[in-house]
């Protein structure tokens, strides 16, 4: 019968749902939609536009605005409470029954379900590769797509976020400004805004967003940028960038700042900074290192802290009769 077909066709979907779960539980890699609002909380489309109706590959389509808890990353059911409105569509489906398009919302070459979430599910089990759809767009300057994973989309739309904000891909097109951790790109605008704020002052005026990003940049950022290249920082840290760096040397140009009572420029707390990090490491390290274990922590405090604990003297033995 029909109705036991769909039944098992829904059962089968989350069994591999949960198959998919513990597969993501033992590989620590998350196996869920995208919640939209994700997205969107961290950037604003510069433009939207009405794309009308479209044909959509199936597989870009990687999140939704309101169901994301109900299936998987791949659109698999999660909750038996999706059996009835599953299992409608999937009879649709073989009883050749033409359903209604879907709602999509683009961003870059990703798609957020709107409305249709169990269409899209109940199409990627049946092996369907595309899918009609009405599609709203919102337009962003850096290119967002399926093969990316979770982290490296939010990654690239606080980056997008970034860049409407500061223009630095128009005022800067050859910067490399990419750090490897959610919400760096809010401390950098910081940044940019307390530099805004300070060249208001001793220039008498009101000084321009694009004004601060380009002295922030010339002054503030690369010449932390070249002491980090010229004293080989990242050598310790191979898997963070010269914007994580960065933002640990303004962290310990604030430290310095407070320990000194006045502010300490930016080349002297690089140079500070490169000063720790790159200074001798005992024989333990040496060997950990060589063994391909992170020692270094890029706190600078820490790691000032670390040391001294490892150069510690050692109480002197009682003597004996």
């Amino acid at each position: 019968m029909m109705e036991d077909r769909v039944r098992q066709d829904f059962e089968k979907a989350r069994q591999k749902a949960f198959v998919h779960d513990l597969m993501s539980a033992v590989s620590r890699r998350t196996n869920d939609l995208i919640p939209f609002h994700e997205i969107r909380r961290r950037l604003s489309p510069e433009a939207e536009s009405y794309r009308g109706m479209q044909t959509v590959p199936v597989n870009q389509i990687v999140g939704s605005m309101d169901r994301f808890r109900d299936f998987d990353r791949t659109f698999l059911p999660r909750k038996k409470s999706t059996l009835g409105r599953w299992t409608r569509i999937d009879r649709a489906f073989y009883e050749d029954i033409r359903l209604p398009p879907i709602q999509l919302y683009k961003v870059g070459d990703i798609y957020f379900v709107k409305d249709g979430n169990h269409r899209v599910s109940v199409a990627r089990e049946r092996g369907v590769e595309f899918i009609d759809a009405e599609v709203i767009e919102g337009h962003v300057r850096v290119p967002l797509d399926s093969s990316m994973s979770p982290q490296e989309l939010l990654l690239q739309a606080e980056y997008a976020e970034f860049l409407r904000r500061t223009d630095m891909d128009i005022l800067e097109p050859d910067h490399d400004i990419r750090p490897t951790a959610l919400g760096r790109y809010d401390v950098m605008w910081g940044h940019i805004e307390g530099h805004r704020a300070w060249l208001s002052a001793i220039w008498h005026r009101q000084a321009t967003v694009h004004e601060a990003v380009r002295d922030w940049y010339a002054y503030i950022y690369m010449p932390i940028v070249r002491v980090v290249r010229d004293r080989g920082v990242l050598d310790a840290f191979p898997r963070l960038t010269e914007a994580d760096i960065y933002l640990w040397v303004m962290k310990h140009r604030a430290e310095l700042g407070e320990e000194a009572g006045h502010d300490i420029g930016p080349i002297e707390s690089a140079e500070d900074y490169a000063e720790i990090m790159t200074a001798d490491q005992g024989v333990g390290d040496r060997i950990s290192s060589a063994l391909g274990r992170t020692i270094r922590d890029p706190d600078a405090s820490v790691e000032q802290r670390r040391r001294r604990r490892r150069l510690r003297r050692w109480p002197r033995p009682r003597g004996g009769r």
